[in-house]
């Protein structure tokens, strides 16, 4: 087995639902540390969970987003161990739980985890602005890790397989998505008002459970109204009986 199929398997067998790996060299030096590749984690969120969303976040959904960000902390180490064992240089990329109790004032970072997803073919931006996959729909937390080492990298993704779907649209309680959809190239702030998507998470948060989690955004209703999602949650169901 190759460098490739050897640290897929390991991540696997360590939890991962997804891995994939990505050329960025379209992507601006400065962003990426000047690192060619990059490496996307996916773990997927419980089934159970996601459906338990109807009107907002639920102590569940929290706390489960926390488990799989401390999941995605552990995969990075592992993932920056094997490359740097195996002679490559490694650099995690700190998952939402461990980048501060603040994003910048524009509320994003310079890489994000869901374009490394892309370029790696795991999936595609939705009009919610988050990572859409076959496999789960939004339902995934995602990490990534700089290398340069030599991976077989996916094909990636360039626009989105949305179409005229407009259930995260409708579902947001925020109205911050505008229901555009993505190709590469096309910037956040053209499909999410991420300030008004965190300003009103953060009020209905305190609303249903009588606080916030300081630093973090939880509503997860767009999360749960998407087809791809649902079609995730369908087929839990289906393999239980």
């Amino acid at each position: 087995m190759d460098l490739s199929g050897r640290l897929q398997a390991l991540l696997k067998s360590e939890g991962a639902s997804l891995v994939g790996f990505a050329d960025l060299g379209e992507i601006p030096s400065d962003n990426r540390d000047n690192f060619p590749l990059g490496v996307s984690i996916g773990v997927a969120l419980s089934p159970k969970i996601i459906s338990d969303i109807n009107e907002g976040p639920t102590y569940a959904y929290i706390e489960e987003c926390l488990r799989l960000d401390s999941v995605l902390d552990g995969l990075g180490q592992l993932t920056a161990e094997f490359l740097t064992t195996n002679g490559y240089k490694a650099k995690r990329q700190a998952t939402t739980n461990t980048a501060g109790s603040e994003y910048p004032p524009n509320l994003t970072t310079k890489l994000p985890h869901k374009n490394v997803a892309t370029r790696a073919g795991l999936g595609w931006i939705g009009k919610n602005a988050i990572l859409v996959t076959k496999e789960f729909g939004s339902a995934v937390r995602l990490g990534s890790i700089l290398t340069d080492a030599d991976l077989s990298v996916g094909t990636p993704i360039n626009v989105s397989r949305c179409g005229e779907c407009t259930a995260c649209v409708k579902i947001c309680p925020a109205q911050a998505i505008l229901g555009n959809n993505w190709k590469v190239g096309v910037l956040r702030d053209s499909l999410l008002n991420a300030v008004i998507c965190r300003k009103t998470a953060r009020k209905r948060l305190i609303k249903r459970i009588g606080s916030e989690v300081v630093g973090r955004t939880f509503c997860g209703m767009c999360i749960a109204a998407c087809p791809w999602t649902k079609s995730y949650l369908e087929k839990s169901v289906e393999a239980l009986f």
